[in-house]
């Protein structure tokens, strides 16, 4: 899961990704890997664990009995073109080679990061350009709680990432799961920052309709 990402307080000695595998096993806590270099994971803010358990819950209800299955932030997702593990918020995968990986998958269709303030720019920069070097990945996206917004970046056959932004009261169109999430989904049952405004435009709009 794309959590709240920090360097360790002493950096680790760059190291390749087979010693990183075999250090992290025996770590209490998770971390990811680029190009040598370690990165501590810290804790998230609920909103940012319900929204990705949302997110999750939601593939996951529509995709059951498919060949395709839906992770959290606690399964390794390895780019090799990148030499880097990581740990996305959701991704789904409908590859056989996968299934039969129990600790790491390798090609994923659907990637989403879930935006926190410490990590947004590395989510939508360094990490993003890894992701998009997946042959297998067709759409990525960023789900942004302030803004109660998702951008979504879709592969097209030119093999051009293209952006549809979304907000509230739009539905996901995911071509690579062949399925369709209304993007207030994600934001159930969420709390705090930036919920104010929004509930104050669904009264508006209830009163209207009444």
């Amino acid at each position: 899961m794309t959590v709240a990402m920090a360097l360790p307080p002493a950096k680790l000695p760059a190291f390749s990704g087979g010693d990183y595998l075999a250090w992290e096993a025996q770590q209490p806590g998770r971390s990811e890997y680029v190009a040598g270099e370690v990165f501590a994971m810290a804790g998230v803010e609920d909103r940012h664990a319900c929204a990705s358990l949302n997110l999750a819950m939601a593939l996951r209800a529509e995709l059951r009995g498919s060949p395709c299955r839906v992770y959290r932030s606690d399964v390794k997702l390895r780019v090799e073109a990148a030499d880097a593990y990581f740990y996305p918020d959701v991704f789904v995968t409908c590859s056989a080679a996968d299934l039969a990986d129990r600790l790491i998958k390798r090609e994923p269709v659907l990637v989403a990061e879930v935006l926190s303030d410490s990590t947004a720019a590395y989510d939508r920069g360094s990490k993003f350009a890894a992701y998009r070097q997946l042959a297998s990945l067709r759409e990525v996206l960023f789900v942004d709680l302030a803004r109660r917004a998702v951008d979504l970046y879709r592969r097209g056959d030119d093999g051009l990432w293209v952006l549809h932004p979304l907000q509230a009261g739009d539905t996901m169109a995911l071509s690579s799961v062949g399925l369709s999430v209304p993007v207030d989904r994600i934001f159930d049952d969420l709390e705090g920052e930036g919920e104010g405004e929004g509930d104050a435009s669904a009264l508006g709009r209830d009163a209207a309709a009444a």
